[in-house]
């Protein structure tokens, strides 16, 4: 594919609460055995997209690990390959990236450098499984300035936090509202834009120039019926994990067959740095229902409706009910936990209980493991 990739990867969200502490939310654990980010640098390498740029900034040691090699998802390569931007002081620019745009402008050498004609600019939160190549086609055969990915939410679903759009019949997006009190559509902006290298170099600087920031209100909104901005609506798959409810939520999706199915089968494969860990295992008086069980983790009580991450420990006469347990976190005996994410490394300590009862309860207590 002739474009190039650029994955904004800098931000931060108050709604995901004590979860973004210690990580980007693009370092998120998704699915058991992943990272948010990984969804997003797959789709790029299934679409052969040969160079990638990430763009990070807050709390990006956790990010920035992960990423420390590129051959896991196939940018190991002398042509191209992933090239990862924080944040650099210099002689004219001080500054932390104030926005997506600035994000962008501040890296723009590196945009000029390159030769692909095309770049597809995506979020590192955002968990879907997609093919870029038709995307292009849409966009060459519209001969749109800009193209961005749509999806259609759900009935009930919170799409005040989206940017929501309206499109014609044509595909020509006619309005565009980012984080509407009263969203007008449920047709929303998936964080996924395809457009010319220069034409995104055009508008970035004059963005700069002015003073502006944000590709989304400074350049989508801005420019719109000045610019051909076309909508292309995927029709699978497509979650934002930004808040701690639709963190639960998605990785809870990963339970249902038709989910998993949709991901881990077929030919585009999602990739992920690979730990070397044991098998899980399962100890005598363990019970696992509905569950996903990662690499490395010992279960000696019962589960159901969860998804236990790499490295959990469970202790006995424990039950562990419709709750997330981030990598390494130990639970002790006697110990119940229900609605709840439980957060990595944690202690649970024995003859204790964590229920979440009118919302999901996120477990980050810091409790001593060895001083007891």
């Amino acid at each position: 594919m002739k474009a190039l990739g650029i994955i904004l990867a800098g931000g931060n969200s108050s709604r995901m609460r004590s979860l973004s502490e210690k990580r980007a939310i693009s370092a998120m654990p998704v699915g058991c055995s992943y990272r948010s980010i990984d969804f997003t640098l797959s789709n790029m390498t299934n679409s052969h997209i040969q160079t990638v740029a990430v763009l990070s900034q807050y709390n990006a040691r956790s990010l920035n690990e992960h990423l420390n090699s590129s051959k896991y998802w196939n940018f190991g390569r002398k042509q191209g390959g992933l090239f990862l931007f924080t944040p650099t002081v210099t002689a004219d620019n001080s500054w932390w990236y104030r926005g997506t745009a600035d994000a962008m402008w501040q890296n723009i050498d590196f945009l000029k450098r390159r030769h692909e004609p095309y770049v597809v600019i995506a979020s590192g939160d955002c968990i879907y499984k997609m093919d870029f190549n038709p995307v292009l086609d849409y966009h060459i055969q519209k001969g749109a300035d800009i193209t961005v990915v749509c999806a259609k939410m759900p009935e009930g679903d919170d799409i005040s936090r989206f940017g929501t759009v309206i499109v014609d019949a044509d595909g020509l997006i006619t309005n565009f509202e980012e984080k509407p009190m009263m969203a007008h559509s449920n047709v929303v902006s998936t964080g996924v834009y395809l457009m010319r290298r220069r034409k995104l170099i055009e508008l970035l600087e004059q963005c700069n120039s002015e003073g502006r920031y944000n590709f989304v209100t400074d350049i989508l909104v801005r420019y719109m019926g000045m610019k051909k901005i076309f909508g292309y609506t995927m029709d699978t798959y497509w979650s934002n994990i930004a808040t701690v409810e639709a963190y639960f939520q998605t990785n809870m999706d990963f339970l249902k067959a038709d989910v998993r199915n949709h991901f881990f089968r077929g030919e585009q494969k999602i990739y992920s740095k690979v730990q070397d860990l044991p098998p899980a295992k399962f100890n005598v008086g363990s019970s696992v229902t509905n569950s996903l069980v990662g690499s490395g983790t010992i279960v000696n009580s019962r589960v159901e409706d969860s998804v236990l991450f790499k490295k959990v420990f469970v202790g006995n006469n424990s039950h562990i009910k419709n709750s997330i347990i981030l990598d390494g976190a130990y639970i002790g005996d006697n110990v119940h936990v229900e609605n709840c994410i439980v957060e990595s490394g944690e202690t649970l300590l024995s003859d204790t209980n964590y229920i979440g009862e009118n919302e999901i309860r996120v477990v980050s207590e810091n409790n001593n493991r060895y001083g007891v």
